[in-house]
């Protein structure tokens, strides 16, 4: 990905090495159906409601040292890199909701090492990256994308950038109200449906992801070769089916919260190729 000397978004917050407090509540959270759709935008196949911890009201807050290593100064490659990605999906947003006369809020990125305390919740790095409606913000341990390359399989930048765009995209439908919709419907919902609601909503923000790489490449030629097989890869690497397979041995369809590794392959495939918000509705598709 050609990345290097593009500008830099001003809206990431590096929170590497700051100590945080587990005292606080989590506050401004309706249930477990609405934590478990939008409140975490996962790519792990986890149960997103694990991420987030409900401190009983007379606990004690305790102060946990965040650890910061030498390569997460504040200026370090690997910030620069989230940095520019962020403002690619900046200008390609910023343009698509001008377009349909709208207006773009652009998120925040929150770089953070351990543990950290959104208006979601209190969340660690092993739950990985997550988007928080509550406070506009997306939080991201950058261990994760060595965990994305040892774990999964996945490397290179552009698998990398795959991760910002996805998160980038649940944004995106939180302006739009999809994830207040679908929250509704969840909450009317039993746990069989709420979860394919989930796959819905995780693959569209996939198809996002595919439509932002389309544009930013065709304003400013940031592909190189192989960089769409990496954000594939990446798609795949994340399936639910993959995922299960590696960590319990087998395959429970049913269970599924973030589609299977051939549908996160589609329709980050099918954004790319169409490079239209209006190939990505996944909610009225007949075959996900």
């Amino acid at each position: 990905m050609r990345w290097r000397g593009e500008r830099q978004s001003d809206n990431v917050e590096d929170r590497r090495g700051m100590s945080i407090s587990r005292g606080a509540k989590v506050g401004g959270i309706g249930g477990l159906g609405l934590v478990a759709i939008v409140v975490i935008s996962m790519l792990m196949g986890v149960d997103p409601s694990s991420i987030l911890q409900v401190v009983e009201q007379n606990t004690q807050p305790s102060s946990i040292s965040v650890e910061q290593s030498a390569t997460t100064a504040a200026n370090d490659d690997m910030r620069n890199f989230v940095a520019v990605v962020l403002a690619e999906t900046e200008d390609v947003w910023n343009d698509t909701f001008q377009q349909a006369g709208k207006t773009y809020e652009e998120p925040r990125l929150v770089l953070f090492s351990g543990a950290v305390d959104s208006a979601c919740g209190m969340a660690d790095s092993a739950m990985g990256p997550f988007y928080c409606p509550g406070d506009h913000k997306v939080y991201l341990d950058l261990a994760f994308f060595e965990e994305l390359h040892s774990r999964f399989g996945a490397s290179g930048d552009f698998a990398q950038a795959y991760v910002i765009a996805h998160e980038v995209g649940h944004h995106v439908q939180t302006l739009l109200g999809i994830s207040e919709k679908v929250r509704e419907l969840q909450s009317q919902a039993g746990k069989s449906e709420r979860n394919k609601l989930s796959v819905k909503m995780e693959l569209q923000a996939d198809c996002l992801a595919g439509m932002w790489a389309h544009q930013a490449d065709k304003k400013r030629n940031i592909l190189e070769a192989g960089d769409v097989e990496e954000g594939l890869n990446a798609a795949s690497a994340v399936g639910d089916d993959r995922i299960q397979k590696q960590t319990q041995g087998y395959v429970v369809p049913d269970g599924f919260t973030h589609g299977s590794s051939a549908q996160r392959v589609s329709w980050f495939q099918r954004g790319f190729e169409q490079g239209n918000i209006g190939a990505c509705d996944t909610f009225s598709a007949d075959r996900l």
